[in-house]
């Protein structure tokens, strides 16, 4: 079921809603620069095990609105509420990737983490993906930047570059095409001002004002958010469980699916 919530006057975000009558709910943000079309196969499994699975679009990205404003971690975390308020979500789990895990934790901070009961963050892109002078594990600006240049001038040939380091497995051609497309969608300047928020916005205050029960799955592997980001989400939020990836990158909801799903149920059951 996919419908449309307005959280602007002049912004609707799109959610797929799969299995409403589930009575575990999860709300589903994607990373940088997919849409929500990246949980398939989280979709595939999770509704069938009583699971009610939501997935919504960041603005920019999927079938949401495209507006030229509005591309920075509060906004961001302000979209999610209005979802989260439109769909009247009370104990849900909020599971967020990359730059949606970023969204999600600010969320959290933001909103004191209304209606939700959990926390899963997935590679997620915190509390800094650039290096700073305090945190030096961090991808180099100058990186992020090339990002947001080559975002700009050739984005096609940007997502090719980045199926390379986004996935440590080998990947058929037909799914490095699926990749590719998720990426498409998304509007060029949506693709660059998130970059610009990830690269210039840090969360370290953020972590400290998460209050539930939080799951942080994490690639050793990982090219885009250094696993170290996963150490120090683990030490900075006060109730938090981390458990590797061995065998994965950015992408371990689908190199390592069948792990990440058991691991999600486990921990939204217990």
């Amino acid at each position: 079921m996919g419908y449309y919530v307005k959280v602007e006057p002049d912004v609707k975000i799109y959610v797929e809603d799969v299995n409403p009558g589930g009575d575990k709910t999860i709300l589903f943000v994607h990373g940088w620069p997919l849409n929500h079309n990246q949980y398939e196969y989280q979709f595939n499994v999770l509704p069938g095990k009583g699971y009610r699975c939501i997935g919504m679009d960041l603005r920019g990205f999927g079938k949401s609105d495209k507006p030229w404003h509005g591309y920075c971690l509060d906004r961001m975390a302000d979209d999610v509420r209005g979802v989260v308020e439109a769909l009247q979500l009370k104990n849900f789990t909020l599971a967020g990737h990359s730059y949606g895990g970023a969204a999600s934790i600010r969320y959290m901070a933001r909103h004191a983490g209304y209606g939700v009961s959990r926390l899963a963050l997935f590679g997620a892109a915190a509390p800094s993906v650039t290096q700073r002078p305090n945190f030096p594990y961090g991808q180099p600006k100058e990186n992020v930047t090339a990002l947001i240049e080559n975002s700009l001038n050739d984005r096609p040939n940007m997502l090719r570059g980045l199926k390379d380091i986004f996935f440590f497995q080998n990947v058929s051609t037909a799914l490095g095409d699926w990749f590719f497309d998720l990426g498409l969608v998304a509007a060029g300047h949506s693709t660059a001002k998130v970059a610009q928020s990830f690269r210039d916005e840090e969360l370290f205050s953020d972590l400290g004002k998460i209050h539930v029960p939080t799951l942080i799955l994490h690639g050793i592997h990982d090219k885009i958010c250094y696993p170290e980001l996963a150490v120090a989400q683990k030490e900075g939020i006060p109730d938090a469980k981390l458990v590797w990836f061995e065998f994965s990158g950015h992408a371990l909801f689908y190199e390592e699916r069948d792990k990440f799903n058991s691991e999600l149920m486990k921990f939204i059951e217990h």
